[in-house]
């Protein structure tokens, strides 16, 4: 199975001035392609070849997890932003009141975890296993998938991702991201999670129906 390049959901200086035209082309087109590239390369002639990209991230290690982990956390940092206002559902707005005390203090908690995490990563609002709304960071190319957390919403954090625009002030680029959240794909991820008592992420096992489901979320992130 050869793992393509997902396409932005907006033009190139959709985001500006916020994110410009020239991160997203080396984010986008530079960074993330190479991850594609190197895991395409790295998967011939191993029992990783014609596995989906979230079976591959779930069973791999090494440079084999390393790019295939961050093909999905560049995919759903892009699905995570937007060129357009968008508003979270009544529905997630409640629950983030609920487990943070306020929107403004779930706001503040995400935004000083991005701004602290030393080095490289990525941060995350996540439903776990106690279908609980928490933010974590991952180091690197990890991602909350492999601990068997619903990923909802994801910061890049990594240098790449807003160097060109804002050198090394992270802050200010937090401030900015915030503006450009894509609410409508948060709030559908969250949904989901409250229509089905299955996630993706609690299948860890080879069974037919964690393998159905597999199926349809690979289906999605490959044609979306």
């Amino acid at each position: 199975m050869k793992h393509e390049l997902m396409k932005l959901p907006f033009k190139y200086d959709a985001l500006e001035p916020f994110m410009s035209k020239e991160t997203l082309i080396y984010h986008h087109d530079k960074h993330h392609q190479a991850y594609v590239n190197k895991l395409n390369k790295l998967i011939v002639d191993t029992e990783f070849e014609d596995l989906s990209l979230i079976k591959i991230i779930k069973e791999s290690d090494d440079g084999i997890f390393n790019n295939a982990a961050q093909v999905y956390n560049h995919d759903f940092f892009w699905k995570s932003l937007s060129e357009k206002e968008t508003k979270l559902s009544t529905t997630l707005e409640a629950s983030i009141t609920k487990a943070f005390g306020s929107f403004e203090a779930f706001k503040k908690e995400f935004i000083t975890k991005a701004a602290t995490h030393f080095g490289s990563g990525w941060v995350w609002l996540i439903v776990n296993r106690e279908a609980k709304l928490k933010i974590v960071t991952t180091s690197n190319a990890n991602t909350p998938i492999t601990d068997g957390l619903t990923p909802l919403l994801t910061c890049d954090v990594w240098e790449h991702a807003y160097y060109i625009d804002y050198r090394n002030v992270r802050p200010e680029y937090l401030k900015n991201w915030w503006k450009l959240i894509n609410w409508d794909f948060v709030s559908q991820n969250y949904d989901k999670t409250k229509e089905s008592k299955l996630s993706i992420n609690d299948c860890n096992d080879n069974s037919e129906m964690c393998n159905y489901v597999e199926s349809l979320i690979e289906a999605e992130r490959t044609t979306s």
